[in-house]
């Protein structure tokens, strides 16, 4: 395997002790070839025998012409913006550029080459780090009985797993699906050997089954992941998702309050903002029942949080992105404008641990999701960050909007008013809510269209409950237009 030539970035502590790992390790597949210093010029002088280039105009062609394929940034020495500015650069050039950690955090079970990486697109968001009250969090989670509905989720496991570092008195892990829970269970009882863990084969349709589980465990707090979630897909299947985000939502929600759980925290989606498809509106139904649940002086603290597309997730577009460049192309891209807000995993759920602590019942918890993207940026970044040229090498190609998306998403409907929080990647929207009155007459009515597989009586319905529910490249439209008409 030929060895890569590569240059660290940056001349500190830090730089130098991974550039002394890569030169004394032979099990690794990077050669140190030199530094490249953001600052000072040091024309005469080398460290461990190599030279320091300077990061000034016209630097990247240079480094290519001393055959130098690489360059390493080593840990959050240099801003975002910078680094977006080094890496358009190395790619404009065709030098490749890899993350490393500083030494203190290296994996002692990797190699160098383990621990050095080719940079991900995750890495390029124009995001700042969030900051958390621990101290808070600790206080709210440790000790006391918990369960994780769709735990063994994308969005669901990663409550699961930082919950855990809180020393929960007891963790219950909650999903239908078996062979992720299983691969679930096998993580957390090796990463977690100490902990309490039970883990729930179950359907949040059941209600049997969940009220067994709530008469059985002194359950204290719910994170409610569970949920429907591929737009397309439930588009097509809106019975479907009556069953599980509306009436899954309503079933763990009624036993919550009937059992005095202290904090019922629901995950929601920037989707169900102005829906424009039936996942939206299902998960803005399901809000909506948890927020007038909260006004029928329930002991209960009602809180729900909303957040936009979360990288890594199943089914997001990056991993499809990826999966599409390992196979030779092409690329496939909704629309030429389609943008989006993302989020890595980590950051959604730190913020839901977060939220369910400042919550006192009825909020619903907007997060800051930085910058919206544009998908086809993305893709063509994501071709070039695997060595390739857009549309030359791998193409790109425009298929459509898919049946209810729409080409960007919302934190706050045209009616909610926000309001600031004590922390800053957090704020409260104030949304129009409904009474319990007319959400049992809302549930009567869906329930008995859904059982009947009615689906155009179902989006009727959902949309006479939310009014700003307009479909978009959905059969459904024909549905508005008969409003239109009639009114």
């Amino acid at each position: 395997m030929n060895k890569k030539r590569v240059v660290l970035l940056g001349v500190n502590d830090d730089t130098i002790s991974v550039a002394e790992a890569l030169t004394n390790s032979r099990d690794q597949d990077f050669i140190l070839a030199g530094f490249i210093s953001l600052t000072k010029s040091y024309s005469k002088m080398k460290i461990l025998g190599k030279p320091i280039f300077k990061c000034s105009s016209g630097w990247c062609a240079k480094l290519k012409t001393c055959d130098i394929d690489g360059v390493v940034l080593v840990g959050n020495t240099i801003s975002q913006k910078d680094k977006l500015k080094i890496v358009e650069e190395c790619l404009n050039h065709g030098v490749q550029i890899f993350n490393a950690p500083v030494i203190k955090e290296w994996s002692e079970s990797q190699s160098v080459h383990g621990n050095i990486k080719e940079i991900q697109i995750e890495d390029l968001l124009e995001r700042n780090t969030i900051v958390l009250d621990d101290t808070l969090i600790n206080d709210f989670l440790n000790d006391r009985i918990i369960l994780v509905t769709g735990g063994a989720g994308s969005i669901g496991s990663e409550i699961v797993r930082q919950v855990s570092r809180y020393n929960p008195k007891k963790l219950i892990v909650l999903d239908q699906a078996e062979s992720p829970l299983h691969e679930l269970e096998l993580e957390l009882r090796s990463n977690f050997p100490d902990l309490n863990f039970e883990f729930v084969l179950a359907d949040i349709r059941n209600m049997n089954r969940l009220t067994n589980l709530f008469q059985t465990e002194d359950i204290s707090i719910v994170y409610h992941a569970a949920a429907y979630k591929h737009v397309p897909l439930i588009e097509n299947n809106p019975s479907e998702a009556v069953f599980v985000n509306i009436m899954g939502t309503m079933n763990i929600a009624n036993l919550s309050a009937e059992f005095n759980v202290d904090r019922f925290v629901m995950v929601s989606t920037d989707k169900a903002v102005n829906p424009t498809n039936v996942m939206g509106a299902s998960k803005r139904a399901a809000e909506i029942y948890v927020q007038a649940l909260q006004a029928t002086k329930t002991q209960t603290c009602f809180i729900t949080t909303r957040f936009g597309n979360v990288l890594g997730s199943n089914g997001s577009v990056i991993p499809y992105f990826k999966k599409q460049i390992a196979a030779g192309g092409p690329v496939t891209v909704t629309h030429q404008d389609i943008i989006r807000y993302f989020m890595t995993i980590p950051e959604a759920c730190q913020l839901v641990l977060q939220a369910g602590t400042m919550g006192q019942g009825g909020e619903v918890f907007v997060f800051d999701m930085g910058k919206p993207v544009r998908i086809m940026d993305l893709a063509e970044k994501m071709i070039r960050l695997s060595g390739f040229e857009p549309y030359s090498q791998i193409d790109i190609k425009v298929i459509g909007l898919r049946p209810g998306e729409k080409l960007f998403e919302e934190l706050l409907n045209d009616t909610a008013t926000v309001l600031p929080t004590h922390h800053k990647k957090i704020k409260r929207a104030k949304d129009e809510e409904k009474s319990m009155a007319v959400m049992e007459d809302f549930i009567i009515d869906i329930s008995a269209a859904a059982q009947a597989h009615n689906n155009v009586e179902v989006v009727t319905i959902l949309k006479k409950l939310i009014p700003e529910f307009l479909s978009e490249n959905s059969v459904y439209e024909v549905l508005d237009h008969e409003v239109k008409v009639t009114s």
